[in-house]
């Protein structure tokens, strides 16, 4: 059986691929039923970082949680949850996840180990140290992966919770999805330092960036980290240097990014990357890739079947599941 340089399994090259083109093909689908009106509310594409969710993720054991983003639908995916279930969510049906409640940036599954995306910029990354915490306190061996965006780590709450987190040397791998563009600002013009990770020495931790369009690279890079964490010695930063191809949300009118810096982005495409790095390591054919392409659009179909022909949830649900 061939392998890459990281002794990864054909098995498991094919499985990432195929997740790649999954999220990729999802948000597609999530494009084209807003354009057909079917999606009350927004959402927030997530083409082009494909590779960082799936990296990432690849990294997480049984036990293992994982708290996202309002662009979280990759990491959802990363993490086996239905694209049916998940695209109902997102047209307010009542299979959903959350029932239709929560939509597109509060899609939730703890039998996955997904805490919850949230619509508050860095809202996830405190929530992520209560979480180790408890772990800690449970007994438990389990590692937080909390996904967070550039413009968070200019946040109070990213600063606070790394703190403690630093200080209690508790379980997380605080994973930077650095896409260059904060809703409508460059990071170069919002952040002091120019780089996420190198923050991490003011806390006395591990920093380390990474290129975010490499599935391999992110793994590598995660996996030590947790690794690291597993053995209670504490959190790490790491920062994947990445691209968001389409506008900051579906809400978004107009695009303030120059064409030919998303022209020259597009270029370095994670799944055309990985193609290309499959085919030239002998590890598959071309073929066989098709083939994945193929089936991967009649699951993403299938799933827009499935939410279409679910129910509207029903008024007198409306408080259930909620404290009051």
């Amino acid at each position: 059986m061939q392998t890459s340089p990281l002794q990864i399994s054909e098995r498991t090259c094919l499985h990432w691929y195929r997740r790649m083109c999954l999220i990729r093909a999802f948000e597609q689908k999530v494009d084209e039923l807003n354009r057909g009106g079917l999606i009350p509310g927004t959402a927030h594409l997530y083409v082009g970082m494909e590779a960082i969710a799936v990296g990432s993720c690849a990294a997480m054991k049984q036990g293992d949680l994982l708290t996202s983003t309002h662009r979280g639908h990759g990491h959802c995916i990363a993490r086996d949850l239905d694209p049916g279930r998940m695209m109902a969510e997102i047209l307010g049906r009542a299979d959903g996840y959350c029932h239709g409640k929560g939509g597109s940036m509060h899609i939730a599954d703890i039998s996955r180990g997904v805490l919850g995306a949230d619509g508050i910029v860095g809202g996830g990354i405190p929530i992520a140290v209560g979480a180790a915490l408890g772990i800690r306190i449970k007994g438990s061996n389990g590692v937080i992966f909390c996904f967070f965006g550039d413009g968070a780590a200019n946040q109070g709450s990213f600063h606070e919770a790394i703190n403690l987190a630093a200080v209690l040397q508790l379980a997380v791998v605080f994973i930077c999805e650095n896409n260059l563009w904060a809703l409508s600002a460059p990071f170069v013009e919002t952040t002091a330092g120019k780089s996420v990770a190198k923050r991490a020495v003011a806390y006395g931790i591990p920093g380390e960036q990474v290129d975010g369009n490499d599935v391999e690279a992110v793994y590598e890079v995660v996996e030590h980290a947790a690794n690291r964490s597993r053995r209670g010695e504490g959190p790490s930063i790491i920062e994947c240097l990445t691209y968001r191809w389409e506008p900051h949300s579906l809400f978004t009118r107009g695009e303030l990014r120059p064409q030919r810096e998303v022209q020259e982005w597009k270029k370095r495409d994670p799944i055309e990357r990985y193609r290309r790095r499959l085919l030239e390591r002998k590890i598959t054919v071309s073929g066989q890739l098709d083939e994945i392409q193929a089936e991967v659009l009649q699951v993403m179909a299938s799933a827009a079947e499935f939410a279409k022909a679910s129910p509207m949830p029903k008024p007198a649900t409306a408080l259930e599941d909620v404290e009051v």
